[in-house]
């Protein structure tokens, strides 16, 4: 039986509307009672996963999220970190340079929300809605961010994106992923970060293993899991490239795919 089960948020977990079904968070329940714990994995924010957590009782339970793309691990029951990697200040400034420089905006976050100098660029709009938290405009967002973080990002047209991916790999790639959640996000990590990296550790402080481990996600980043886990679910609203890595396919976000697949694998006792 897989006893822990990595969920997605983002065009798996939730729907269209950013909301999460009766039907799923039914079958999450049954789950958990079960005896499964449930991994919340994405590449928002902290802030902008909690009540996604409060939203299946998980705060105060046991659970995980897993924050950043893999950057930070945090016990839902205890409300502590549990692991975290950071990418350190010369190299986040040298990327908020760097999209100053070439009209792109970056972002960061406060305790509140996104805090970036393109409060109207339409991608941090997009970054904002989809963590459902609000934007902060800051004049020199250098200046505002004074301390490691484990995620922040250059946010744009893809073709900008891939052009600026191009010229900071040489800058920062020795100590710092560039990766890509959508198109017009790009994700600034440290160097070996992924969904999959921060799994394995958070497998190893469960004692459990790659067997017990089930995925469900729709994107590229969530690949690195799908190599690890002993059943990779992608959601049918997935790319074909994505569904071509997984072992099995589900029902879209909106029709209730991450239920059927908790029905198909997890609750068949």
């Amino acid at each position: 039986m897989y006893t822990v089960v990595a969920l997605d948020l983002d065009g798996t977990l939730t729907n269209e509307k950013k909301e999460i079904t009766p039907r799923t968070r039914d079958a999450i329940k049954r789950a958990r009672e079960q005896g499964c714990h449930i991994v919340l994995a994405s590449g928002r924010p902290l802030l902008g996963i909690e009540h996604v957590a409060s939203s299946l009782d998980l705060m105060g339970s046991e659970g995980t999220i897993l924050a950043y793309n893999g950057g930070q691990l945090f016990d839902t029951r205890t409300s502590q970190v549990l692991w975290e990697r950071t990418v350190d200040l010369e190299t986040i400034h040298t990327c908020f340079s760097y999209a100053r420089e070439h009209h792109l905006a970056a972002l960061s976050y406060d305790e509140e929300g996104v805090i970036t100098e393109m409060a109207d660029d339409v991608h941090v709009a997009k970054e904002a809605y989809n963590n459902a938290i609000p934007i902060k405009k800051v004049s020199n967002l250098i200046e505002e961010v004074q301390h490691p973080m484990p995620k922040v990002m250059i946010v744009g047209e893809p073709l900008l994106l891939q052009k600026a991916r191009e010229d900071l790999l040489p800058l920062v790639g020795d100590v710092a992923d560039l990766g890509f959640s959508e198109p017009c996000f790009m994700e600034i990590t440290a160097k070996g970060v992924q969904k999959a990296s921060s799994l394995q550790v958070l497998l190893s402080l469960l004692g459990k293993d790659e067997s017990s481990l089930m995925v469900i996600g729709d994107g590229l980043n969530d690949l690195p899991m799908f190599g690890i886990a002993a059943l990779a679910v992608a959601m049918d609203n997935a790319s074909d490239e994505v569904k071509s890595h997984a072992h099995v396919i589900t029902d879209s976000n909106e029709h209730d795919g991450v239920a059927l697949a908790f029905e198909r694998y997890i609750l068949t006792k």
